[in-house]
């Protein structure tokens, strides 16, 4: 009985989030220029490439060139990336506001970099790890969730990936064709909950 409480309890804690097909609610955060960015910015754009990240997570850094990759390729079609950092940065101070700018600098971000200071909108996503995907598809100024996952099938090497995920999720959009795998599991560090 305590065990199926303390179940209970723990997902009531951590909601599910959005489910492939759903609407996402539109959100504000601070990036790291200071500006206030919005879901709502990027209703000009075909979708975007929402990616949980994290500055100490080393799963996140050994994906962070294949981020900014993904917008290299992906934001001139239509795909921008917007990285958002959902931990509490008294976790990990590498995670501070004032270091994930220094990151942005350091490693030429080309999208913005913001921080989900309350992690509500991580929480909404249904967000776990860093990094963790999810690719929305704008539809009438609507966003919707046609991707969940993990970025591609190799987090140690990005010379051995087999399969590209989230490349291969956004390219099928882009043909307006459905999403062959809309869920994967993300791989990297726990989101450190306030």
């Amino acid at each position: 009985m305590l065990l199926t409480l303390a179940v209970a309890i723990a997902a009531y804690a951590q909601p599910k989030g959005y489910n492939i097909g759903d609407a996402v609610g539109d959100f504000r955060l601070k990036n790291v220029d200071g500006r206030t960015i919005s879901l709502a910015d990027y209703r000009s754009q075909k979708g975007i490439i929402v990616v949980f990240t994290s500055n100490h997570c080393p799963f996140a850094k050994a994906y962070e060139d294949r981020i900014i990759e993904l917008d290299r390729k992906f934001a001139p079609q239509g795909y921008p990336v917007l990285a958002i950092m959902p931990n509490d940065p008294t976790a990990y101070e590498e995670d501070s506001f004032d270091k994930m700018k220094i990151r942005v600098q350091e490693k030429g971000y080309g999208f913005a970099y913001v921080i989900d200071e309350t992690q509500a909108v991580a929480r909404a996503f249904g967000a776990a790890r860093t990094p963790q995907v999810y690719v929305l598809h704008q539809k009438d100024g609507q966003f919707f969730l046609e991707y969940v996952g993990t970025i591609d099938d190799n987090p140690q090497d990005s010379a051995s990936v087999h399969r590209r995920y989230v490349d291969e999720a956004v390219s099928n959009l882009l043909l307006g064709k459905p999403v062959q795998s809309p869920i994967t599991k993300p791989i990297g560090c726990a989101i450190n909950w306030k």
